[in-house]
């Protein structure tokens, strides 16, 4: 060996071929450019056209023996490129790699001589004429260049890192070549650049799945690189099963000591880049941190929050070196610890143990310093002490190790610590289960600190292998923050938002937009000026009257169903906020929570408001029923029934679901679903119930309060259809209809019920003889009173509330 240096026992498997994510990332960013142009070529194909032709007319005028040479080196650029690295690659012995380029550019020709044969049909003659140049004598020519196509694939395949002369060459003959077939009209923008994103897409695609010759050091390479001094490398063995992002090896060192090496490849950086990109846009970056972009920048992450977590005064592995091993790696070495990790002890992790877990973890938070990854397998119990130089820390440290702290954070804000601590409860109750976990801590945490990680016990903000087995033990979770709160029952939770976007916010997005398209489809053939025009004032001021009851009720129906004594005033106020919180919120969402937090804020204990809360919900429910069964018995004897009948597929659809709900019963999962929803209802309300029956006149003004919201809706909708100069639809009808509406803007997830109720109450009152554009007239003046109306003075409410500090 060089220098006199022993040998050195290596024990590796690197692959001969590796996939690097970067090809697959630029493979999908391509197609999805692709995609772009195409729309765009189809929407904006009359500019695209302006374009070429004034670049046309704009080579025209350039000297002629400029065009010619723009011509000539476009011409002659594109063949001499691909022969030039050819004569590099075989000069260098990469025989495989020039065959698999050759191949690869040949079937991208053949893929785009197909999508050219595909644009001529007549169906594509639309997007063939988009891409098609100005000057072409008819559909059958060639919409996309299948050479240059070719060409892109062929030098991705190959690859120009570290070839510092060529990337700059080749993008200059492209240039050329692309200025030359613009200027003679041989080719559009949008095609010049489809078939270099083609031709990218393509090779990157195939150079992923089959994937590339590994240029990767061995780790022969990488021990020489880590030996410095006395401190030689005599063993590198390398263990995993190779399937993580960096590579791990075990090391000896002349003494018997052992490394941990961990080895960064530039081809790995872009490993779970659209899982990144997922967390980036669901969460708020304090929840996900973004993964450094570089190899130094990786390297130098793990470094420093190493050294912060060693000047915390907590126990983790010694750094024995760091260093760049050839221009596309980078080793990270550290002293092996030995002992037992949390996932070893298992079950029979004792309590001490955990306390000892706590206080290495609240000793590292005193620091602003987090951990972010507190897994089973990076918590670690050692002999303490630091005689044999593997830790760094006081001599009487804790026998507690954290390994890994490269996902950390420096300068920690509160809520990044406070995530370090719903990791490390939520990865200890996977451990040794809920109560002990919740147990712990509650003595390490204190009631003070409980409230604000009360919330954050939610899968989203866990490490991703926490997530995972997360998935298996659904009720772990609602155990743990259930424990938590027993601790500090009258102290409030604070909401935390962590999440940018929620899947349920895109569901309600799409519903909305759906919804919109139907409401849209049913007012395009209805006049307004004329419906309008025969409106009765007085009727309008009757429904607006009617629809401010409906506060009066919603405000007799909580200061009823509350022992307490409530402000009234500010009650009313409160009830008034929620016409502007439906505007953002489901109404079966947004109510309950914006009542149970002024409950809250009104000095009741978090059981009494949730209590209240469902009773008047339950009440609601239980006057809903007998109003439906009233209505429809009135409306059966009534010559309207005919035309309410329902139609043949309504039948099909309670029949579905008629038979969903007898499977959820017949299956015992199903069934101890309900029981324990009902259970925790009735369990709230019965008591409530029988608290208020002492107190006739709360229980009373509770049930009124409640009825009163429904009766107000139903009149109002009836004093809209009489502004509308309809008389004729009876009352029974209207109320059936105000029902069905509202159970259906109840069960979509669509703020307000925007569309679905104006839908579902047009093709009732439709169905109730009234004629289609009066029905949707009426419709819209009734949401009007209800709904767009009360939404600015809603939004003052909640504005005067929060000012007030009731919210």
């Amino acid at each position: 060996m060089p220098g006199g240096q022993p040998d050195v026992l290596v024990t590796d498997h690197l692959e001969p071929r590796v996939r690097i994510p970067a090809d697959m990332l630029r493979s999908v960013i391509a197609a999805a450019e692709i995609g772009l142009l195409l729309g765009l070529a189809m929407l904006a194909g009359a500019t695209a056209t302006g374009v070429d032709v004034d670049f046309v007319g704009a080579s025209e005028r350039l000297p002629a023996a400029v065009l010619h040479f723009i011509q000539l080196a476009g011409d002659l650029a594109l063949p001499i490129l691909p022969l030039a690295l050819a004569v590099r690659l075989v000069v260098r012995g990469q025989f495989r790699r020039l065959s698999e380029a050759v191949v690869t550019g040949g079937l991208t020709v053949g893929v785009v001589t197909l999508i050219n044969i595909g644009l001529s049909l007549a169906p594509m003659s639309h997007l063939h004429s988009a891409l098609h140049t100005v000057t072409a004598a008819g559909p059958a020519e060639a919409a996309l260049d299948g050479y240059l196509a070719g060409l892109v694939a062929y030098v991705t395949v190959i690859g120009l890192r570290g070839y510092a002369h060529w990337r700059p060459a080749f993008l200059t003959g492209i240039g050329l070549y692309g200025l030359a077939n613009l200027a003679q009209g041989r080719s559009t923008v949008f095609s010049f650049l489809i078939a270099v994103l083609t031709g990218s897409a393509i090779g990157s695609g195939l150079r992923y799945a089959f994937g590339t010759i590994s240029g990767r050091p061995g780790a022969l390479l990488i021990a020489h690189a880590l030996n410095s001094g006395q401190e030689r490398i005599v063993a590198m063995r390398r263990i995993g099963n190779g399937s993580s992002e960096v590579r791990r090896y075990s090391a000896t060192l002349s003494d018997g000591r052992l490394l941990d090496v961990t080895v960064f490849d530039r081809d790995q950086q872009a490993a779970d880049a659209f899982y990144r990109l997922y967390r980036r846009i669901r969460v708020r970056a304090s929840v996900s941190r973004s993964a450094p972009l570089t190899l130094e920048g990786a390297v130098e992450r793990q470094a420093l929050l190493m050294y912060a977590t060693e000047d915390a005064g907590v126990r983790t592995p010694r750094l024995h070196a760091v260093t760049k091993v050839g221009p596309d790696a980078a080793a990270f070495a550290i002293h092996h610890v030995d002992g037992m990790t949390l996932g070893e002890c298992g079950e029979h992790t004792t309590d001490d143990q955990l306390r000892e877990v706590w206080d290495t973890v609240l000793r590292l938070h005193e620091h602003r310093v987090t951990h972010r990854a507190l897994t089973a397998d990076r918590i670690l119990f050692a002999p303490p002490g630091n005689s044999d130089g593997h830790f760094t820390g006081p001599a009487d440290a804790d026998p507690v190790v954290l390994l890994d702290p490269g996902n950390g954070d420096v300068a920690a804000s509160d809520l990044q610590i406070r995530l370090d601590l719903a990791q490390l409860i939520a990865e200890t109750a996977l451990i040794v289960g809920p109560e002990r976990a919740a147990s712990v801590a509650i003595e390490k945490a204190g009631n003070a600190e409980l409230p604000a990680l009360v919330p954050l016990l939610q899968p989203v903000v866990l490490y991703r292998s926490t997530r995972s087995e997360l998935r298996g033990r659904k009720d772990l979770l609602p155990a743990l923050r259930k424990g938590l709160a027993e601790a500090a029952p009258d102290v409030e939770v604070p909401p935390v938002q962590l999440e940018r976007i929620r899947p349920r916010a895109v569901i309600t997005l799409v519903a909305g937009v759906f919804a919109a398209y139907l409401l849209a489809t049913q007012l395009a053939n209805v006049s307004f000026s004329k419906l309008l025009a025969h409106a009765n004032l007085a009727w309008s001021f009757v429904a607006l009257a009617l629809s401010a009851t409906t506060y009066l009720g919603a405000t007799w129906s909580i200061t009823g169903f509350t022992l307490e004594r409530l402000d009234w005033v500010r009650t009313l106020i409160a009830q008034v906020a929620g016409s502007f919180v439906i505007l953002v919120t489901p109404a079966a969402v947004g109510g309950v929570a914006l009542n149970v937090r002024y409950l809250r804020r009104a000095k009741l204990s978090a059981a009494d408001a949730a209590a209240t809360v469902t009773a008047s919900q339950v009440t609601a429910f239980l006057v809903y029923v007998v109003l439906v069964l009233i209505s429809v018995a009135v409306t059966g004897q009534s010559h309207a029934a005919k035309a309410l009948r329902p139609h043949e597929w309504e039948y099909i659809a309670l029949s579905i679901l008629a038979a969903s709900a007898l499977v959820v019963l017949a299956v015992p999962a199903g069934r101890r679903q309900v029981r324990r929803r009902l259970g925790s209802a009735f369990s709230q309300v019965v008591p409530r119930l029988l608290d208020l029956a002492q107190t006739r006149g709360k229980l009373v003004e509770g049930i009124g309060g409640t009825a009163l919201i429904s009766v107000a809706y139903i009149l109002c909708l009836a004093a809209s259809i009489r502004a509308v100069g309809v008389s004729h639809v009876p009352l029974a009808s209207v109320t059936v209809v105000f029902l069905t509406a509202n159970a259906v803007g109840s069960v979509v997830p669509i703020p307000g019920g925007i569309g679905a109720i104006e839908t579902a109450m047009s093709l009732g009152l439709t169905a109730a003889g009234m004629p289609g554009g009066s029905a949707i007239t009426a419709v819209l003046l009734f949401r009007t009173f209800t709904f767009w109306l009360p939404a600015p003075a809603g939004w003052l409410a909640l504005h005067h509330l929060q000012r007030t500090g009731a919210l």
